[in-house]
């Protein structure tokens, strides 16, 4: 990492996250789906019926897509709309970043 960009990682980083506002209800929604995989661990060690449990997987998969969709949008109202608001190149970086991670989370 140059000396730049390790001045604007630790910049970036000094700021609460985007989440900051939300970290409680994102955590308690994490343990929440924690427990549902719990959950599904003893289904399977029990021999539950196959369709039982994938409706449990596919249940905990949306629940963590809901959490990634708060996050993302925490992110969008938060670090790049400041980043935005303050300064362009690190708004192209945040944008750039945004979508990189977009066309990560469509390939699904």
């Amino acid at each position: 990492m140059t000396s730049a960009s390790a001045r604007r990682a630790y910049a970036l980083h000094t700021q609460p996250p985007g989440y900051a506002d939300h970290k409680a209800d994102h955590l308690a929604r994490l343990h929440k789906i924690e427990g549902q995989v719990r959950g599904i661990s003893r289904m399977v060690t029990d021999d539950r019926y196959c369709i039982d449990v994938l409706t449990q997987i596919t249940a905990a998969i949306r629940a963590l897509q809901e959490v990634a969709l708060g996050l993302l949008d925490d992110h969008v109202r938060g670090c790049v709309t400041h980043a935005a608001r303050t300064d362009p190149a690190q708004a192209e970086e945040k944008y750039t970043e945004l979508s990189d991670t977009l066309r990560r989370a469509l390939r699904v």
